[in-house]
């Protein structure tokens, strides 16, 4: 598998994640069966797709990338399809998640 295909597969866990964690909240606890089978198949193809990516990419770049984006889209989501503003120390922690993000992949190295 090349670094292309490791990325390719980042990419889409990063969306199914963003998919299953977004839409969590219309299974109403779990009680709305349709919901709650398509949270929990795109969370199990999240998982393929990190797994596969892990393959090639680093296990702290993969993880910390996915996490920080998902966080910030799901947020974003939350903004705009529940109207939930994250407060000021809200929006700092995001901007700091996405720094992070960013410095991990840019600067850090592993051995």
């Amino acid at each position: 598998m090349t670094n292309f295909s490791g990325y390719i597969f980042l990419i889409l866990g990063i969306i199914l994640g963003i998919t299953s964690n977004g839409f969590l909240k219309s299974t109403n606890g779990f009680t709305n069966i349709g919901p709650t089978i398509f949270c929990a198949i795109s969370i199990v193809a999240c998982i393929f797709c990190l797994s596969k990516a892990m393959n090639v990419i680093p296990v702290g770049f993969t993880y910390a990338t996915y996490g920080g984006l998902t966080i910030t889209a799901v947020t974003l989501f939350g903004v705009f399809k529940y109207n939930q503003i994250p407060n000021f120390y809200g929006i700092l922690g995001l901007a700091l998640i996405i720094i992070g993000v960013i410095l991990l992949n840019t600067l850090a190295k592993t051995t």
